[in-house]
């Protein structure tokens, strides 16, 4: 990656920051879990279609958001998605071959110490609450054994990009300034819990544990960032 677009992610990463804190009252706990330096694995609850923004907003780190292939092309924001980075992913009954390259690329940016978001859920929650984590976080874990730092996000339920009171993006915007909250826990080595537990499985329920602990924590609220 090229020195220019580092810099360039870097100020689009504080203007985004900047616009979420307008939009909402956004409140942030355990920032300083994010590892400063070296390749790490996000795992996050899936909200609602702003989730990607207010994180990588958040995050004193650019992220490589793991992206459904549908929403990628997008014809108006696919030149967007490739410049931030966006790793596409679809299916492999969809697309063979697909998933095997965007694991790839999942391992070269992890391989360039950069940091990697998945939403293991792999669709926007349909009820509020965190769904069962897909196989697929094992699969990177498998091939790339790095830090995984969960996160919870609450707050954006309810809003129009969200699946609450019908599909999302299909109803007006009622709220503003709503209060959101993320809640950064601290790294897990994914090695440790599969040794301990003695199969893939027990990882994927530990992190999803995990995010739904973090998750109602940043319900009861926090101190907000400064």
């Amino acid at each position: 990656m090229t020195l220019a677009r580092v810099q360039t992610r870097r100020l689009l990463r504080q203007v985004i920051y900047a616009l979420v804190r307008m939009i909402y009252r956004l409140r942030i706990q355990g920032r300083e879990n994010i590892p400063r330096h070296g390749a790490a694995l996000m795992v996050c609850n899936h909200v609602s279609y702003m989730d990607a923004l207010v994180l990588g907003g958040a995050c004193p780190r650019p992220i490589r958001f793991v992206m459904d292939q549908t929403i990628f092309n997008s014809p108006l924001l696919r030149w967007w998605f490739k410049w931030v980075g966006v790793i596409p992913i679809v299916s492999e009954r969809r697309d063979p071959g697909s998933l095997r390259r965007a694991l790839d690329e999942v391992s070269a940016a992890l391989a360039n110490d950069e940091v990697v978001m998945v939403f293991p859920e792999g669709r926007l929650t349909r009820d509020g609450e965190v769904g069962s984590f897909r196989r697929g976080i094992e699969t990177i874990l498998a091939r790339d054994n790095v830090p995984v730092v969960p996160v919870g996000l609450a707050g954006l339920w309810g809003s129009w990009t969200s699946n609450a009171n019908g599909p999302a993006l299909k109803k007006w915007p009622h709220r503003w300034r709503a209060r959101v909250t993320l809640n950064f826990g601290k790294a897990i080595d994914p090695l440790m819990i599969s040794k301990a537990s003695g199969h893939e499985i027990a990882l994927r329920r530990y992190l999803e544990a995990q995010v739904r602990s973090l998750k109602s924590e940043a319900e009861r609220g926090g101190h907000p960032d400064d």
